[in-house]
């Protein structure tokens, strides 16, 4: 399936009833706008980022500075031509609620993954605009992919898929220039993510 803005930017693709203040590891992807090839390139199997690509690198990194409740590892991060990948850990403060805390529009749960992913998007677009001089230029498609990651051999999985990227980027699908079927969901990336260890074995 083609990628399609009036799809991909309004559905939500969160789980229902998830409580994403939770403690775990989260598999995070976001792309840019229309997959455009705007963080820089690979050269040799390695990613050069750009200066766009060098703000949403440092951009990440300074989530963890400013929530307690995060950590964020560099091995487990990279930033592609088009799109970041990277795992997010949410560690126990000790908080308990009665219920599930929901995100509602407008309404935002503190140190929940939507609310973390939605401050870093808006922080690399400022900056980005405030490089560029400029106001209003769209980085990011509106949603993002994430997994809840359950388990060891999955961190292991999804760590390698990260750090084998750009190496595997003329297969990728998120690569506009192989014309393949888009990512539908994180499920998606972990099938890829299999498929592609399996050949490194």
């Amino acid at each position: 399936m083609k990628y399609n803005s009036q799809i991909h930017h309004r559905r939500s693709i969160r789980l229902k009833d998830y409580d994403y203040t939770q403690a775990g590891a989260y598999f995070i992807t976001i792309c840019s706008c229309q997959r455009e090839n705007i963080f820089g390139e690979i050269v040799n199997g390695e990613m050069k980022l750009n200066s766009w690509g060098e703000v949403a690198y440092n951009e990440w990194f300074k989530t963890a500075e400013l929530r307690s409740n995060v950590e964020l590892y560099k091995e487990q991060f990279i930033v592609m031509p088009n799109h970041i990948h990277g795992n997010v850990w949410l560690k126990d403060v000790g908080t308990r609620r009665r219920r599930v805390p929901t995100e509602k529009f407008g309404k935002p749960v503190s140190g929940s993954i939507p609310t973390i992913i939605r401050a870093y998007k808006s922080a690399v677009t400022y900056s980005i605009n405030k490089l560029e001089n400029s106001r209003g230029s769209v980085i990011w498609q509106r949603n993002y992919y994430e997994h809840v990651i359950r388990n060891e051999k999955e961190l292991e999985l999804i760590t390698k898929y990260i750090e084998y990227n750009p190496m595997n980027w003329q297969f990728d699908r998120d690569n506009a220039q192989n014309d393949l079927p888009t990512f539908e969901n994180a499920e998606d990336y972990i099938k890829d993510a299999e498929a592609m260890i399996g050949l490194k074995k």
